[in-house]
Protein backbone atom coordinates (compact mmCIF):
# COMPACT_ATOMS: atom_id res chain seq x y z
CA UNK A 1 0.00 0.00 0.00
CA UNK A 2 3.36 2.37 0.31
CA UNK A 3 3.64 2.33 -3.14
CA UNK A 4 0.02 3.69 -3.44
CA UNK A 5 -0.27 6.69 -1.35
CA UNK A 6 0.89 9.86 0.34
CA UNK A 7 0.50 11.31 2.89
CA UNK A 8 2.40 14.40 2.43
CA UNK A 9 2.33 17.16 4.81
CA UNK A 10 -0.34 19.69 4.46
CA UNK A 11 -2.45 17.33 2.42
CA UNK A 12 -5.90 16.86 4.13
CA UNK A 13 -6.26 12.48 3.74
CA UNK A 14 -4.00 10.13 2.02
CA UNK A 15 -3.38 10.69 -1.75
CA UNK A 16 -3.80 8.27 -4.02
CA UNK A 17 -1.92 8.12 -7.57
CA UNK A 18 -3.74 7.50 -10.51
CA UNK A 19 -1.38 5.58 -11.90
CA UNK A 20 -1.65 2.88 -9.02
CA UNK A 21 -5.58 3.24 -8.89
CA UNK A 22 -5.52 2.12 -12.83
CA UNK A 23 -3.52 -0.73 -11.96
CA UNK A 24 -5.48 -1.83 -9.54
CA UNK A 25 -8.95 -1.14 -9.91
CA UNK A 26 -10.17 -3.66 -12.48
CA UNK A 27 -12.99 -2.38 -14.87
CA UNK A 28 -14.85 0.04 -12.44
CA UNK A 29 -13.15 3.35 -10.72
CA UNK A 30 -13.31 4.22 -7.50
CA UNK A 31 -16.74 7.00 -6.85
CA UNK A 32 -14.36 9.44 -6.01
CA UNK A 33 -13.76 9.90 -9.80
CA UNK A 34 -16.89 9.73 -10.80
CA UNK A 35 -18.22 13.11 -12.24
CA UNK A 36 -21.59 14.53 -12.17
CA UNK A 37 -23.64 13.68 -15.00
CA UNK A 38 -23.36 17.13 -16.62
CA UNK A 39 -19.89 17.16 -15.91
CA UNK A 40 -18.84 13.93 -18.27
CA UNK A 41 -17.48 13.84 -21.46
CA UNK A 42 -20.38 13.31 -23.36
CA UNK A 43 -22.01 16.24 -22.04
CA UNK A 44 -23.02 18.94 -24.27
CA UNK A 45 -19.63 17.29 -26.56
CA UNK A 46 -19.74 18.59 -30.65
CA UNK A 47 -17.73 16.11 -33.11
CA UNK A 48 -13.70 16.46 -33.27
CA UNK A 49 -12.75 18.75 -36.15
CA UNK A 50 -10.92 16.93 -38.23
CA UNK A 51 -8.76 20.68 -39.03
CA UNK A 52 -12.48 22.06 -40.23
CA UNK A 53 -14.63 24.33 -38.48
CA UNK A 54 -14.84 22.89 -35.14
CA UNK A 55 -11.18 22.84 -34.30
CA UNK A 56 -9.14 26.08 -32.97
CA UNK A 57 -7.44 28.57 -35.22
CA UNK A 58 -4.01 27.46 -36.72
CA UNK A 59 -1.39 30.23 -37.04
CA UNK A 60 2.14 30.25 -39.01
CA UNK A 61 4.26 31.85 -36.76
CA UNK A 62 7.04 31.93 -39.34
CA UNK A 63 4.73 34.33 -41.87
CA UNK A 64 6.92 36.94 -43.39
CA UNK A 65 4.58 39.87 -42.44
CA UNK A 66 4.23 40.23 -39.09
CA UNK A 67 0.99 42.87 -39.21
CA UNK A 68 -1.04 39.47 -40.72
CA UNK A 69 1.13 37.15 -37.67
CA UNK A 70 -0.49 40.08 -34.93
CA UNK A 71 -3.76 39.95 -36.57
CA UNK A 72 -4.08 36.27 -36.95
CA UNK A 73 -3.38 35.70 -33.47
CA UNK A 74 -5.45 38.49 -31.76
CA UNK A 75 -7.91 37.36 -34.00
CA UNK A 76 -7.82 34.00 -32.72
CA UNK A 77 -7.90 35.10 -28.50
CA UNK A 78 -10.90 37.49 -29.13
CA UNK A 79 -13.39 34.69 -30.62
CA UNK A 80 -11.94 31.25 -28.92
CA UNK A 81 -9.03 31.77 -26.58
CA UNK A 82 -6.66 29.15 -28.06
CA UNK A 83 -5.29 28.79 -30.81
CA UNK A 84 -1.99 25.88 -32.44
CA UNK A 85 1.06 27.64 -33.52
CA UNK A 86 3.02 25.95 -35.91
CA UNK A 87 6.73 26.50 -37.24
CA UNK A 88 7.06 28.85 -34.19
CA UNK A 89 11.34 28.33 -33.78
CA UNK A 90 11.31 25.57 -31.14
CA UNK A 91 13.26 22.61 -32.46
CA UNK A 92 10.81 19.61 -33.20
CA UNK A 93 13.70 17.35 -31.54
CA UNK A 94 13.79 19.35 -28.11
CA UNK A 95 9.74 18.70 -27.91
CA UNK A 96 10.33 15.29 -28.51
CA UNK A 97 13.14 14.95 -26.04
CA UNK A 98 11.55 16.66 -23.37
CA UNK A 99 8.50 14.53 -23.52
CA UNK A 100 10.70 11.06 -24.10
CA UNK A 101 12.88 12.69 -20.69
CA UNK A 102 9.26 13.37 -19.03
CA UNK A 103 7.81 9.68 -19.69
CA UNK A 104 10.65 8.20 -18.39
CA UNK A 105 10.18 9.95 -14.70
CA UNK A 106 6.14 8.21 -14.76
CA UNK A 107 8.29 4.99 -15.78
CA UNK A 108 9.42 4.76 -12.82
CA UNK A 109 9.05 2.21 -9.97
CA UNK A 110 6.47 4.33 -7.46
CA UNK A 111 9.06 4.44 -5.02
CA UNK A 112 11.15 6.42 -7.01
CA UNK A 113 8.55 9.06 -8.15
CA UNK A 114 7.06 9.40 -4.23
CA UNK A 115 10.81 10.44 -3.13
CA UNK A 116 9.49 13.78 -4.87
CA UNK A 117 6.19 14.14 -3.19
CA UNK A 118 4.64 17.19 -3.30
CA UNK A 119 2.50 19.21 -0.54
CA UNK A 120 -0.13 21.67 -1.14
CA UNK A 121 2.86 24.70 -0.05
CA UNK A 122 4.08 25.31 -3.67
CA UNK A 123 2.51 22.25 -5.26
CA UNK A 124 6.16 21.58 -6.61
CA UNK A 125 7.19 18.00 -7.28
CA UNK A 126 5.23 15.23 -8.12
CA UNK A 127 1.25 15.46 -7.30
CA UNK A 128 -2.11 14.07 -8.10
CA UNK A 129 -4.79 16.57 -6.64
CA UNK A 130 -5.10 20.06 -6.87
CA UNK A 131 -7.27 21.87 -3.60
CA UNK A 132 -7.51 20.55 -0.11
CA UNK A 133 -10.63 20.32 0.64
CA UNK A 134 -11.30 17.07 2.26
CA UNK A 135 -13.47 14.43 0.51
CA UNK A 136 -13.56 16.69 -3.00
CA UNK A 137 -13.90 14.91 -5.94
CA UNK A 138 -10.86 13.62 -7.49
CA UNK A 139 -9.55 13.81 -11.77
CA UNK A 140 -8.05 10.72 -13.36
CA UNK A 141 -4.22 11.77 -14.03
CA UNK A 142 -1.45 12.43 -12.36
CA UNK A 143 1.07 15.75 -12.56
CA UNK A 144 4.95 17.18 -11.83
CA UNK A 145 5.00 20.50 -11.41
CA UNK A 146 8.55 23.08 -11.21
CA UNK A 147 8.88 26.39 -10.49
CA UNK A 148 11.33 28.20 -13.31
CA UNK A 149 10.85 31.50 -13.04
CA UNK A 150 11.33 34.12 -11.37
CA UNK A 151 15.40 31.99 -10.70
CA UNK A 152 15.13 32.66 -7.24
CA UNK A 153 12.36 30.11 -7.27
CA UNK A 154 14.05 27.27 -8.92
CA UNK A 155 15.18 24.53 -6.69
CA UNK A 156 16.93 21.64 -8.43
CA UNK A 157 16.69 19.78 -5.51
CA UNK A 158 12.80 19.42 -6.39
CA UNK A 159 14.03 18.28 -10.18
CA UNK A 160 14.00 14.39 -10.78
CA UNK A 161 17.49 13.50 -10.90
CA UNK A 162 17.19 9.66 -11.39
CA UNK A 163 16.03 9.52 -14.55
CA UNK A 164 17.98 8.64 -17.97
CA UNK A 165 17.79 10.77 -20.97
CA UNK A 166 19.11 13.94 -19.25
CA UNK A 167 15.80 15.27 -18.17
CA UNK A 168 17.22 18.42 -16.19
CA UNK A 169 18.59 19.13 -19.52
CA UNK A 170 16.10 18.80 -21.45
CA UNK A 171 13.93 20.51 -19.41
CA UNK A 172 16.32 23.67 -19.03
CA UNK A 173 16.62 23.78 -22.90
CA UNK A 174 12.64 23.44 -23.53
CA UNK A 175 12.34 26.55 -20.83
CA UNK A 176 14.62 28.41 -22.38
CA UNK A 177 13.15 28.13 -25.94
CA UNK A 178 9.36 28.40 -24.74
CA UNK A 179 9.95 31.59 -22.68
CA UNK A 180 11.59 33.22 -25.71
CA UNK A 181 8.16 32.30 -27.95
CA UNK A 182 5.83 33.73 -24.93
CA UNK A 183 7.53 36.80 -24.83
CA UNK A 184 6.88 36.69 -28.28
CA UNK A 185 3.50 36.03 -28.21
CA UNK A 186 2.94 38.79 -25.50
CA UNK A 187 4.04 41.53 -28.21
CA UNK A 188 1.94 39.98 -31.11
CA UNK A 189 -0.54 39.99 -28.54
CA UNK A 190 0.05 43.62 -27.15
CA UNK A 191 -0.21 45.00 -31.09
CA UNK A 192 -3.39 43.12 -32.08
CA UNK A 193 -4.79 45.39 -29.09
CA UNK A 194 -3.42 48.46 -30.83
CA UNK A 195 -0.71 49.14 -28.22
CA UNK A 196 2.95 48.91 -28.28
CA UNK A 197 4.62 45.72 -28.35
CA UNK A 198 6.10 45.87 -25.25
CA UNK A 199 2.91 46.88 -22.97
CA UNK A 200 1.90 43.74 -22.18
CA UNK A 201 5.22 42.32 -21.27
CA UNK A 202 5.90 45.75 -18.86
CA UNK A 203 2.04 44.94 -17.12
CA UNK A 204 3.89 41.42 -16.61
CA UNK A 205 6.52 42.81 -14.58
CA UNK A 206 8.41 43.25 -17.67
CA UNK A 207 11.29 40.90 -19.51
CA UNK A 208 13.10 39.48 -16.37
CA UNK A 209 10.02 39.77 -14.12
CA UNK A 210 7.21 37.37 -15.43
CA UNK A 211 6.98 34.04 -13.57
CA UNK A 212 7.09 30.62 -15.13
CA UNK A 213 5.92 27.09 -14.15
CA UNK A 214 5.49 23.64 -15.90
CA UNK A 215 3.27 21.03 -15.30
CA UNK A 216 3.27 17.53 -16.91
CA UNK A 217 0.37 15.67 -16.75
CA UNK A 218 0.18 11.81 -16.83
CA UNK A 219 -3.20 10.56 -17.72
CA UNK A 220 -3.57 7.08 -17.11
CA UNK A 221 -5.45 4.27 -19.13
CA UNK A 222 -8.82 4.46 -17.52
CA UNK A 223 -11.55 1.46 -17.84
CA UNK A 224 -14.26 3.95 -17.44
CA UNK A 225 -13.62 7.07 -19.50
CA UNK A 226 -17.18 7.95 -20.22
CA UNK A 227 -17.44 8.93 -16.43
CA UNK A 228 -14.48 10.65 -15.76
CA UNK A 229 -11.91 13.55 -16.78
CA UNK A 230 -8.01 13.73 -16.68
CA UNK A 231 -8.38 17.48 -15.98
CA UNK A 232 -11.86 18.91 -14.62
CA UNK A 233 -13.55 22.39 -16.44
CA UNK A 234 -11.16 25.08 -16.12
CA UNK A 235 -9.80 28.25 -17.46
CA UNK A 236 -6.27 28.86 -16.58
CA UNK A 237 -5.33 31.08 -13.77
CA UNK A 238 -2.13 32.93 -14.87
CA UNK A 239 -1.43 34.29 -18.23
CA UNK A 240 -0.78 32.23 -20.88
CA UNK A 241 -0.20 28.29 -21.41
CA UNK A 242 1.96 27.00 -24.00
CA UNK A 243 0.60 23.35 -24.13
CA UNK A 244 2.64 20.53 -25.70
CA UNK A 245 0.16 17.54 -26.20
CA UNK A 246 0.81 14.03 -27.49
CA UNK A 247 0.53 13.67 -31.74
CA UNK A 248 -1.26 10.48 -31.66
CA UNK A 249 -3.22 10.83 -28.02
CA UNK A 250 -6.36 13.08 -28.44
CA UNK A 251 -7.79 14.34 -24.70
CA UNK A 252 -7.92 18.34 -25.04
CA UNK A 253 -11.37 19.96 -25.15
CA UNK A 254 -12.08 23.82 -25.80
CA UNK A 255 -15.86 25.32 -25.14
CA UNK A 256 -16.76 27.07 -27.82
CA UNK A 257 -20.46 28.01 -27.88
CA UNK A 258 -21.81 25.85 -25.38
CA UNK A 259 -19.95 22.71 -27.01
CA UNK A 260 -16.97 21.22 -26.25
CA UNK A 261 -14.27 20.76 -28.84
CA UNK A 262 -12.00 17.88 -29.12
CA UNK A 263 -8.85 19.46 -30.08
CA UNK A 264 -6.57 17.90 -33.16
CA UNK A 265 -3.26 18.55 -32.62
CA UNK A 266 -1.24 19.38 -35.72
CA UNK A 267 2.22 17.57 -35.03
CA UNK A 268 5.17 19.90 -32.83
CA UNK A 269 2.99 22.66 -32.52
CA UNK A 270 2.30 24.04 -29.63
CA UNK A 271 -1.75 24.98 -28.17
CA UNK A 272 -1.81 27.85 -27.28
CA UNK A 273 -4.50 29.78 -24.46
CA UNK A 274 -5.13 32.95 -23.11
CA UNK A 275 -4.71 33.05 -18.87
CA UNK A 276 -7.59 34.91 -16.52
CA UNK A 277 -4.50 37.47 -15.94
CA UNK A 278 -4.66 38.17 -19.89
CA UNK A 279 -8.24 38.73 -20.17
CA UNK A 280 -8.32 40.86 -16.77
CA UNK A 281 -5.30 43.34 -18.41
CA UNK A 282 -7.47 43.50 -22.06
CA UNK A 283 -10.33 44.18 -20.24
CA UNK A 284 -11.90 41.05 -21.63
CA UNK A 285 -10.86 41.95 -25.68
CA UNK A 286 -8.93 38.50 -24.98
CA UNK A 287 -10.65 35.76 -23.57
CA UNK A 288 -9.80 32.89 -21.44
CA UNK A 289 -11.88 29.92 -21.82
CA UNK A 290 -12.90 27.05 -20.37
CA UNK A 291 -11.31 23.89 -20.95
CA UNK A 292 -11.07 20.23 -19.79
CA UNK A 293 -8.99 16.89 -20.31
CA UNK A 294 -10.54 13.52 -21.34
CA UNK A 295 -8.99 10.28 -20.68
CA UNK A 296 -8.84 6.93 -22.85
CA UNK A 297 -9.40 3.27 -22.08
CA UNK A 298 -6.73 2.14 -24.67
CA UNK A 299 -3.51 4.55 -24.28
CA UNK A 300 -2.09 6.41 -21.60
CA UNK A 301 -0.84 10.12 -22.61
CA UNK A 302 1.58 13.16 -21.25
CA UNK A 303 1.30 16.56 -21.84
CA UNK A 304 3.46 19.37 -21.11
CA UNK A 305 2.12 22.68 -19.78
CA UNK A 306 4.03 25.62 -19.55
CA UNK A 307 2.52 28.33 -17.72
CA UNK A 308 3.55 32.22 -18.84
CA UNK A 309 2.53 34.54 -15.52
CA UNK A 310 2.75 37.76 -14.52
CA UNK A 311 5.31 38.53 -11.39
CA UNK A 312 2.67 37.72 -9.03
CA UNK A 313 2.99 40.34 -6.30
CA UNK A 314 2.01 42.92 -9.31
CA UNK A 315 -1.58 44.06 -9.13
CA UNK A 316 -2.81 43.82 -11.78
CA UNK A 317 -6.18 45.53 -13.29
CA UNK A 318 -7.31 46.39 -17.07
CA UNK A 319 -4.52 48.49 -18.72
CA UNK A 320 -6.15 52.14 -18.91
CA UNK A 321 -5.72 52.61 -22.61
CA UNK A 322 -8.68 49.79 -23.01
CA UNK A 323 -10.99 51.72 -20.02
CA UNK A 324 -13.35 54.68 -21.68
CA UNK A 325 -16.27 54.95 -19.38
CA UNK A 326 -19.27 54.40 -19.36
CA UNK A 327 -19.12 52.61 -23.13
CA UNK A 328 -15.88 50.38 -21.79
CA UNK A 329 -15.47 50.57 -17.92
CA UNK A 330 -13.00 48.59 -16.27
CA UNK A 331 -14.69 45.14 -15.42
CA UNK A 332 -12.37 44.18 -13.07
CA UNK A 333 -10.48 45.41 -9.76
CA UNK A 334 -7.25 45.33 -8.95
CA UNK A 335 -5.54 41.92 -7.93
CA UNK A 336 -2.09 40.01 -7.34
CA UNK A 337 -1.75 36.90 -9.38
CA UNK A 338 -0.71 35.71 -5.62
CA UNK A 339 -4.27 36.64 -4.31
CA UNK A 340 -5.91 35.11 -7.24
CA UNK A 341 -4.43 31.59 -7.71
CA UNK A 342 -4.95 31.38 -3.21
CA UNK A 343 -8.80 30.79 -4.71
CA UNK A 344 -7.71 27.96 -6.50
CA UNK A 345 -4.97 26.79 -4.02
CA UNK A 346 -7.46 26.42 -1.81
CA UNK A 347 -10.87 24.70 -4.17
CA UNK A 348 -9.44 23.49 -6.64
CA UNK A 349 -10.68 23.90 -10.65
CA UNK A 350 -14.48 25.50 -10.59
CA UNK A 351 -14.55 26.20 -14.37
CA UNK A 352 -14.70 30.11 -15.04
CA UNK A 353 -16.13 31.01 -11.20
CA UNK A 354 -13.00 33.43 -10.15
CA UNK A 355 -13.09 35.53 -12.51
CA UNK A 356 -16.85 36.11 -12.99
CA UNK A 357 -16.78 36.76 -9.02
CA UNK A 358 -14.42 39.26 -9.49
CA UNK A 359 -16.19 41.07 -12.58
CA UNK A 360 -19.82 40.67 -10.77
CA UNK A 361 -18.49 42.61 -7.72
CA UNK A 362 -17.02 45.32 -10.08
CA UNK A 363 -20.00 45.54 -11.35
CA UNK A 364 -22.25 45.86 -8.21
CA UNK A 365 -19.33 48.32 -6.48
CA UNK A 366 -17.72 50.09 -9.22
CA UNK A 367 -13.71 49.57 -9.87
CA UNK A 368 -11.55 52.19 -8.49
CA UNK A 369 -10.01 54.71 -10.80
CA UNK A 370 -7.82 52.89 -13.05
CA UNK A 371 -4.16 54.42 -12.91
CA UNK A 372 -2.58 56.48 -15.86
CA UNK A 373 -0.40 54.40 -18.33
CA UNK A 374 2.22 56.02 -17.21
CA UNK A 375 2.12 55.23 -13.78
CA UNK A 376 1.35 52.00 -14.44
CA UNK A 377 4.37 51.75 -16.52
CA UNK A 378 6.53 53.02 -14.06
CA UNK A 379 5.32 50.97 -11.47
CA UNK A 380 6.08 47.21 -13.78
CA UNK A 381 9.05 48.92 -14.23
CA UNK A 382 10.23 49.40 -11.16
CA UNK A 383 8.77 46.00 -9.72
CA UNK A 384 10.77 44.21 -12.31
CA UNK A 385 14.02 44.56 -10.81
Amino acid sequence: MSSCFNGGAGWPEPVVRVQAVSDSCGATIPERYVKAPSERPSSLSAPSGGGGLNNIPVVDMSMPDGEETARAVAAACREWGFFQAVNHGVRPELLRRARAAWRGFFAQPAEAREAYANSPATYEGYGSRLGTAKGGPLDWGDYYFLHLLPAALKSHDKWPSSVGGGLREATEEYAEEVVRLCRRVMGLLSRGLGLDDGRLQAAFGGVGGEGACLRVNFYPRCPQPELTLGVASHSDPGGMTMLLVDDHVRGLQVKNAGHWITVDPVPDAFIVNIGDQIQVLSNAVYKSVEHRVTVSAAEERLSLAFFYNPRSDLPLAPMPELVAPPARPALYPPMTFDEYREHIRRRGLSGKAQLQSQQMATAICGAPPAATASSSSSSASTLAR
